[in-house]
């Protein structure tokens, strides 16, 4: 059974409807890569599936790890093993790499009924120490605040290093080739390639087939007006920078 079913997905925000009845399977070890023109809902489906609050899903249903989800806050989906790295993630001035990392850890290491099992200093510094080691960060990173000046490399960087932490069951990426120079591109794909395996999914969504010469996926989903209108294999990337989104009446279909 998949580790993550979508199935007959509607949402809208302010009362525009973005997806129109989305459905996808995706279990750990695998990598799906959707493809889309902009506004095409791309975004829409990350924020949802991780609960943001602005979007109000009006129809469908997601499963993960055997629960359904659309009911459980985004923390609560987090610590069941969703991730999501941020198309633009914020700055958060005034706090360091390494305190917001050790909080997040420790916000997934409650016990079921909400009480504190913080990790252990020595435990962290290890764990953060092995996995800035794995990704090729600089150490003096984590002293800095978060994403607080940093380049838009470093910023994707940091989301690879919380999902290097964190050791989501699936980790959605939302364009994270976005903003990157073809070096911080290369980087990045590593550090996503490194963490992929066994135990670990990705969604991954982009605009551009660029990104997945680099990272490559199992399966391509073309996602067009709210809705997915064709899958393939990797091959499908080729033939969508050869022929564009025109063959899936983009011009009708996009919001």
């Amino acid at each position: 059974m998949p580790d993550l079913i979508i199935r007959n997905l509607h949402a809208s925000i302010d009362g525009a409807e973005i997806l129109r009845g989305v459905d996808l399977e995706l279990s750990r070890g695998e990598v799906h890569a959707i493809m889309g023109p902009n506004g095409s809902g791309k975004s829409t489906l990350a924020h949802v599936l991780m609960g943001h609050p602005s979007y109000e899903v009006t129809e469908g249903e997601v499963e993960f790890m055997g629960e359904q989800v659309l009911e459980l806050d985004p923390d609560e989906r987090s610590r069941l093993g969703l991730f999501l790295a941020f198309q633009y993630p914020s700055a958060v001035p005034g706090v360091t790499v390494a305190n917001f990392l050790r909080m997040a850890v420790n916000a997934h290491r409650r016990t079921p009924d909400g009480e504190d099992n913080p990790i252990r200093i020595p435990e962290f510094r290890k764990l953060l120490q092995e996995n800035m080691e794995q990704l090729k960060i600089d150490r003096t990173m984590t002293s800095r605040y978060l994403n607080d000046g940093f380049s838009g490399g470093e910023k994707k960087r940091m989301e690879m290093l919380q999902m290097a932490v964190l050791r989501p069951q699936i980790a959605i990426l939302d364009e994270t080739d976005s903003g990157l120079d073809i070096d911080a591109l290369r980087i990045v794909s590593d550090g996503v390639n490194s963490l992929v395996g066994p135990e670990m999914g990705a969604l991954v969504i982009t605009h551009y087939s660029r990104l997945l010469k680099y990272i490559k996926p199992d399966h391509i989903h073309v996602l067009v007006g709210g809705r997915v209108v064709r899958s393939g294999g990797p091959e499908l990337a080729d033939e969508l920078e050869r022929d564009g989104y025109t063959p899936y009446g983009v011009e009708e279909a996009a919001v």
